[in-house]
């Protein structure tokens, strides 16, 4: 079974949806059958790498809300990651552009290391407040999981992989994808949004049902033809009336 996942490295909602649908992939008797496959989105692709706003003022401002309001907001989201074993620092969080954290994600994807390298990037901006847009700190996040630090620091200082985000984020055009996280099951199912790991869970057994139940056989006897078959006993041509 293949499932894609198209997500943003800042979005709330694709660590913990990641993380649902992880619980839901443990319980799956076939999970060894999975081919999970972490896809690029940018949800601000204008976004500033230095904002000088903490994470409530951009929210506040985005939405015409108050920042006490974003807070409150954030606070909420915070619980539901907290739900699952995440914990989100809103107050030190240091919103940026993901533009470079998705193309060093795609170089380690190539390399064996694309599951790592998502999962890393998510806990250093959601839990740990590095700034995920910062050479230095992609560098050293790309160490930390295996990947080779010479080959990152120079993808980075050019365009490398930026043709493999930019596929992605046509891929997610040509599908109707308009939010994050976004999952495709067998290139057959969608499913949009952090959903609940019950719900991940359906998904998952009704695509590996389908996709591996047995076809059922069934006879067409057309009107107006005639039955030609063989046996061990001689072919035989009857008229049907």
């Amino acid at each position: 079974m293949k499932i894609e996942v198209w997500s943003d490295f800042v979005c709330p909602f694709c660590y913990i949806g990641k993380r649902r649908l992880e619980m839901a992939l443990e319980k799956f008797s076939h999970n060894d059958k999975v081919n999970l496959e972490y896809k690029s989105y940018e949800l601000d692709p204008n976004a500033e790498k230095n904002p000088g706003k903490n994470i409530h003022e951009l929210l506040a401002g985005k939405y015409g809300m108050s920042v006490e309001k974003a807070k409150n907001s954030n606070e909420e989201l915070g619980k539901q990651a907290a739900d699952i074993g995440l914990t989100y620092n809103f107050d030190t969080m240091q919103h940026t552009n993901t533009f470079d954290a998705h193309r060093v994600a795609k170089y380690a994807d190539e390399n064996g290391k694309g599951k790592e390298m998502t999962e890393r990037l998510l806990k250093a901006y959601f839990t740990e407040s590095k700034l995920i847009s910062d050479h230095a700190t992609l560098i050293e996040l790309a160490d930390e999981v295996g990947l080779n630090k010479d080959e990152v620091t120079k993808l980075l200082k050019v365009d490398d992989y930026a043709i493999h985000v930019r596929a992605d984020e046509e891929q997610a055009r040509q599908i109707g994808v308009q939010g994050v996280p976004f999952f495709v099951f067998n290139e057959k199912y969608a499913v949009s949004g952090a959903q609940p790991s019950e719900a991940f869970s359906e998904v998952i057994e009704k695509v590996w049902e389908e996709e591996n139940e047995k076809p059922v056989l069934q006879t067409l006897n057309p009107k107006k033809s005639k039955t030609t078959y063989c046996t061990d006993e001689g072919c035989e041509v009857e008229d049907e009336d």
